[in-house]
This record gives C-alpha cells, structure tokens and sequence, in this order.
C-alpha cells in the first residue's frame, strides 16, 4: 500500500476505472485486450534475438514448437514482472498467462510464416483496438486512457481486465478495502472530468 507512481495499484487502477465505468466497454475490454498482447507476440517472434542462446524446442500436441529467446520474450518477461509486483497473487496469474501467450504465440508464429502472420496480426489488431474505441466512443463515451497515459494503455491494461475479472467473479481484492478506496477515487475522477468537459462546452 505504499507504493507509489507506477507501482502504486490502487491509483493506477483507479485510473483505469475512470476510463472503463461503463459495463458494455469493460465486456469489450475484457474480450480484446489480451488478444492484442498475444498478437503483438506473434509478430514480435520474428525480430532476431539479441543475445545468442540455444532455443528451447519440443513436441506439442504432434508439432515442434520452438522457442526463441528474442524480443517476444524479453517483452513477457517484463510484462510477467510488473505484475508481480503491483499484486503479487493476481500477478501471478497474470505471469502466468504472459508466459502462456509467450509459448503459444510461438506455436502459432512459427508455422505461420512472417509472410502470412503480419497480415494475420494486422487483422486482429485493427478489430480488437476498433471494438475498443467503439466501447469508448459509443458506451463510455469518453476517450480511451491511452490518450492521457499511453504506457498504462500497452503495458496496464491486460493486467486490470484480468484484476476486474477476478473482482467480478470471485470477489478478489487484493488488500481488504481496496474496491472500496479504488471505487471511490474513480467516482471523484469521472466527476472531475464532467466538470471540465461541461466547462469546455459552456466556454
């Protein structure tokens, strides 16, 4: 609970609820967004690595998955150990699931072929940031958070729709009181920003 700036989960997500009240929007985000991480490794696959260490290769389900320890890699790492640290039970199993799209996307990539997995990932990526900006424009009708803090968009994200969905379903929290301080800061930052939108209109 000390924590601060980046690390400080009870402000960040705060700020991320602000930006996702509306229950059509936070569906669409919950749907979308880990999509977009996957795909983004997918493609990431195909950047050479920088440093010069043997691939972990093995059979899955009668295919030879390969594993490059490449950009892909060092990007879930990173992903993996922010989320440990701002919760380290729910980031955890949001380590998890990094290191899972990590694996996957490399058994999806390698096979693909760079030639066919760009158009692949160019496709889902123009779906799944449309669906949010649909959710955005037409349910919450207030811009995506990316516009203000574009490092919580890309890297914040995934993590609070995993948090939001261990909320609603199982009623986590990661300190006892945190829903409760969180909702309240979020309630105080969409009033700030009605009385400043309603400002602009009126000037």
């Amino acid at each position: 609970m000390g924590k601060i700036g980046l690390f400080n989960l009870e402000d960040q997500f705060a700020f991320y609820g602000a930006y996702h009240n509306n229950p059509v929007n936070i569906a669409i985000h919950e749907f979308f967004v880990w999509p977009i991480f996957f795909t983004a490794l997918v493609i990431l696959y195909f950047i050479p690595p920088f440093f010069n260490l043997p691939n972990l290769e093995f059979s899955l389900w009668q295919s030879h998955v390969v594993l490059v320890w490449n950009v892909g890699f060092i990007v879930a790492l990173i992903y993996a150990a922010y989320y440990v640290i701002l919760d380290p039970k729910a980031g955890s199993l949001g380590a998890l699931l990094c290191a899972l799209c990590w694996v996957v996307s490399s058994f999806v990539a390698r096979p693909l072929g760079f030639s066919l997995a760009w158009k692949v990932v160019l496709v889902a990526q123009v779906v799944c940031w449309t669906a949010q900006f649909i959710g955005h424009g037409v349910f919450e009708k207030r811009a995506p958070a990316l516009f203000d803090n574009l490092a919580q968009a890309l890297v914040m994200a995934p993590f609070f729709v995993l948090l939001e969905a261990l909320q609603t379903l199982f009623g986590y929290e990661p300190y006892p009181g945190f829903q409760a301080s969180v909702q309240a800061k979020i309630e105080a930052n969409i009033k700030e920003w009605k009385e400043k939108h309603h400002k602009l209109i009126m000037s």
